[in-house]
């Protein structure tokens, strides 16, 4: 068992820490396997009736998957090491999703990318205020994946294509309303999660759920409710490029900083996260979503965008990519949809 995961039982709770705090406890391969043995066998122990899954340090829960493996790996011509570990992460997202104990995910702080696939699948997720939540892949030259694209498609309206093509994030307050999370909980709570839950270990997911929202709930945010009309309007259109013809022709100040955050963003990415929420709420089913979503990351990963994104943001942060193609008329729709 690797020390960047830590787990540990006391009376019949089990707690599983991802300790990475200088990397923000992003995700690699190692992490991973990890993660998926002690899920594995607490499912099966029955010393252990409820799994409590945290992130070590004050910065963030998960900051997703180590973005710098992804660009050795796609640049060195090593695309199976990718394809590899986000196989394995979705295998862990799915067993989260249906883990046959109440299993409860504290999110805090940073929680983008893999660090949702991991708070927003479990059966029971708690989210502090202030946690910054989102799928901020197009930013990077490739699509939402962990089922984000999933979450994303039964968010409220088309809130879901919003988030996935603006690669903008919300607060942990937010989540709920978005369907990103059960609860919001205090910071203390969530410093002291495995004291505040030992007392409720034998009640199931749903008594849980109601437990942590009478005695320990923080107060939700429905921010995101008083956007809905433009944000639906502009982004129920037929394609990317009709949602940006609406967006610019639009008045809302949020409109033009929807739009620049789209212009901003990988023209291929931004393609393939609206059809790929489009696809999502088609399915309604996280299983066919990971299958397409592994199935996407396989052809985007042999595009220029993903290492130019991450060149840009992660490695030199000049953030200036150059995206190939640079604009949206110009995507390759026909190649891109045969993965959908």
């Amino acid at each position: 068992m690797t020390d960047l995961v830590r787990a540990t039982v006391r009376d019949r709770l089990g707690h599983c820490e991802l300790n990475r705090p200088h990397k923000l406890n992003a995700l690699n391969f190692e992490m991973l396997q990890a993660l998926d043995e002690v899920l594995h066998r607490w499912a099966d122990d029955n010393s252990v009736e409820m799994v409590v899954l945290t992130g070590a340090g004050e910065r963030g829960f998960c900051a997703g998957g180590d973005i710098a493996d992804f660009h050795r790996a796609v640049t060195t011509g090593h695309h199976s090491d990718f394809m590899e570990l986000l196989a394995l992460e979705f295998k862990v997202d799915l067993l989260l999703s249906k883990y046959p104990k109440p299993l409860v995910t504290v999110a805090h702080g940073i929680t983008m990318g893999g660090g949702i696939g991991l708070a927003s699948h479990a059966p029971v997720r708690l989210v502090t205020a202030t946690a910054r939540m989102g799928m901020p892949e197009t930013k990077i030259g490739y699509t939402p994946d962990v089922g984000g694209s999933h979450l994303l498609a039964m968010a409220p309206g088309h809130m879901g294509e919003y988030f996935a093509m603006t690669a903008n994030s919300f607060t942990g307050a937010d989540a709920p309303s978005l369907g990103f999370a059960d609860a919001v909980v205090s910071e203390s709570f969530a410093a002291n999660a495995l004291d505040e839950l030992s007392d409720l270990v034998g009640l199931g997911s749903a008594e849980i759920t109601a437990a942590v929202e009478v005695l320990h709930g923080a107060p939700e945010s429905h921010r995101m409710a008083t956007e809905s009309g433009w944000i639906d309007h502009a982004f129920s259109a037929e394609s990317p490029v009709e949602v940006v013809d609406r967006l610019r022709d639009m008045a809302h100040p949020n409109a033009a900083k929807a739009l620049a955050m789209i212009e901003a963003n990988s023209p291929t990415s931004v393609s393939s996260a609206f059809y790929s929420v489009r696809a999502a709420r088609e399915e309604a089913n996280l299983q066919l979503t990971l299958d397409r979503e592994l199935r996407l990351a396989g052809y985007l990963m042999h595009l220029p965008d993903l290492a130019e994104g991450i060149r840009a943001q992660v490695i030199d942060k000049d953030r200036n990519p150059a995206w190939t193609p640079s604009s949206l008329q110009e995507v390759d729709l026909e190649s891109l949809m045969q993965p959908m």
